[in-house]
């Protein structure tokens, strides 16, 4: 894919990444484990020196692993990996611990010491829980412990989780203000097409991953013991590119070159600088609980980026959220146009639809006579 004028080159990027100093690696589970589903050991101790030597040479490093699943399904005298949640969540318990203490042991080889983190989806949604989990990496990283993050897959439940460790890399990247992002997976790059097609080529360098969603053709997960997919991990590199954070797409056997900087995989370059944490938090991480329909006079002030939403350019509330929840802001014809964090429960956000400001205060008084979305509140999509 060409370089658009403007935009930073292959080699500039992969600079970055090698002089990186906050890194989030992510590894999905059938790089860790054998057909059966049982943890391979050769494959988790080399992931493991890999990042054992960044750390030891100066790098503060972020495993985001699956595989509490993959690991404990074989060990249970399961042949595939289980499809009902009370089953995935029974070996995920097993497994989780298996996994960490394979990892402990391959970590200590080097002196490095090694915390687990297991993150839900509601950790992400509200902004409290968000701060804590923030708090608890950055202090790990400041005492030299590599954290190891996954999902609490024996507690999430089909209804609200991330659903495969791609899309938590990318939030875990913004948490801890990565200066590189690197997924591994089973290709060792980014195809035009599934690796399978005689036709497919090899993407060395993806400087607007945006454009790039619409140009290649991707597939599910093509393993018994994964949950994700090229699809999954492309939208992983744009939350990332959006965040201003580089991120590197390769085999788990590159892992150590990947963190180098070496020309392996496929690099793709941030696409914006990188914004503020509870910014990225309202854009990526938060949960809508609801939303809030404008007409197109309130739609334009929205999308120009510097105004409040008004209860008067408000015309219908949807959903039950609190004051402080994250909503959708939505025009007319059901498009999403930005995310925000409301300043009012829904029952009162529909009282206030289509008044102004002095009618507000009037009406209802003058606690209501404020913007139903604080302009700092709002990220656009």
């Amino acid at each position: 894919m060409s370089t658009p004028s403007g935009t930073p080159s292959y080699d500039e990027i992969r600079r970055r990444i090698a002089e990186a100093q906050t890194i989030v690696v992510k590894v999905g589970s059938s790089s860790l484990t054998q057909p059966s589903g049982h943890i391979d050991p050769e494959r988790l101790n080399a992931l493991a020196t890999a990042l054992a030597n960044a750390q030891l040479m100066g790098a503060r490093i972020v495993l985001v692993s699956s595989g509490a699943i993959a690991a404990g399904f074989g060990p249970l005298g399961f042949d595939a990996r289980p499809t009902d949640v009370a089953t995935q969540q029974a070996t995920a318990a097993v497994g989780q611990g298996l996994l960490m203490a394979q990892y402990e042991a391959a970590f200590a080889r080097f002196g490095v010491r090694v915390g687990q983190i297991l993150i839900t989806a509601e950790d992400t949604i509200r902004a409290a829980q968000y701060r804590n989990v923030q708090r608890t990496l950055e202090r790990l990283l400041d005492l030299g412990v590599l954290p190891i993050v996954n999902e609490n897959d024996s507690l999430a439940s089909n209804e609200i989780r991330f659903g495969d460790n791609d899309r938590l890399s990318a939030l875990v990247a913004n948490l801890v203000r990565a200066d590189a992002l690197v997924l591994l997976t089973d290709v060792d790059a980014l195809y035009t097409a599934p690796p399978s097609n005689p036709a497919a080529r090899r993407i060395a360098y993806v400087p607007n991953v945006l454009e790039a969603l619409g140009e290649v053709e991707v597939s599910g997960s093509g393993s018994k013991v994964g949950t994700g997919g090229m699809v999954t991990k492309l939208e992983a590199a744009r939350v990332a590119a959006v965040s201003g954070i580089p991120t590197v797409l390769t085999c788990a056997g590159n892992a150590g070159p990947a963190l180098m900087g070496d020309p392996v995989g496929t690099t793709f370059a941030p696409v914006k600088h990188r914004g503020s944490t509870r910014r990225l938090w309202i854009g990526f991480a938060a949960e809508p609980r609801g939303s809030i329909v404008v007409d197109a006079g309130a739609a334009k002030a929205v999308r120009g980026g510097r105004a409040s939403l008004l209860a008067a350019g408000a015309s219908a509330v949807r959903g039950a959220f609190s004051a402080g929840d994250p909503v959708w802001v939505d025009a007319e014809n059901g498009t999403h146009l930005a995310r925000g964090l409301v300043a009012y429960d829904s029952e009162e956000a529909a009282r206030m639809c289509g008044l102004t400001t002095a009618q507000l205060k009037t009406s209802l008084g003058a606690e209501y006579a404020h913007p139903l979305i604080h302009r700092d509140n709002l990220v656009l999509l």
